[in-house]
């Protein structure tokens, strides 16, 4: 973490400290939650604020590594300063919204509530992915890293899907949004070119 680029840090330190902010203001989680029901009405501000949410500390603090883990070679790789920060911003909401979208997708009108940074989470992990195909640079599409990857991360959500939460320590069997991850898989290996090039390192 002393080494991680500071906008991951600052990723982590808002996904820990609004949290704890949420234990103590608990009408927060109902309020800016996530539900395909209320996307379908036009509700849009959930597709961020549910980014911002979680279950609990155990999920909270997990979505927190896998920031921490998969956030830095992807924010080193789009460039120190206020720009190459306001892009990794911009990648990482962005990949939790196509996230969202993808749950949504698949549970259309449904009233059911999504929260985490998982699907945000694991946009980085995609984009990282590119990145150790390309040794630093965007690698191809369906380079051995991100097929490996992308693999792994399949099978380890179908297994959620079968079981929802009981394997997954602290979640107190809390059905796992694994749609959202895998949706949110997608978007970071797309997404991470033209991020990319916008932020003039292809």
């Amino acid at each position: 973490m002393v080494n991680a680029p500071w906008p991951v840090v600052a990723m982590c330190l808002a996904i820990i400290g609004l949290y704890a902010l949420q234990t103590q203001v608990p009408f927060l989680e109902p309020l800016l939650a996530f539900s395909p029901a209320r996307l379908a009405m036009g509700e849009t501000a959930g597709l961020i604020t549910s980014q911002f949410l979680h279950g609990n500390w155990a999920h909270a603090l997990m979505n927190a590594a896998f920031v921490l883990a998969f956030g830095a070679p992807v924010a080193r790789f789009f460039g120190g300063g206020v720009s190459g920060a306001a892009i990794f911003f911009a990648f990482y909401l962005l990949c939790g919204i196509l996230a969202a979208l993808g749950f949504a997708a698949l549970h259309w009108g449904m009233p059911a509530a999504m929260v985490g940074a998982s699907g945000a989470a694991s946009g980085l992990m995609g984009a990282a992915a590119r990145l150790i195909g390309g040794h630093g640079r965007v690698g191809p599409l369906f380079s051995q890293a991100v097929t490996g990857m992308g693999l792994a991360w399949i099978v380890v959500n179908l297994i959620m899907a079968v079981t929802g939460g009981a394997l997954i320590p602290g979640s107190g069997g809390a059905g796992v949004a694994w749609e959202a991850h895998l949706a949110g898989f997608a978007a970071g290996v797309l997404l991470i070119g033209p991020f990319g090039w916008i932020a003039g390192r292809r």
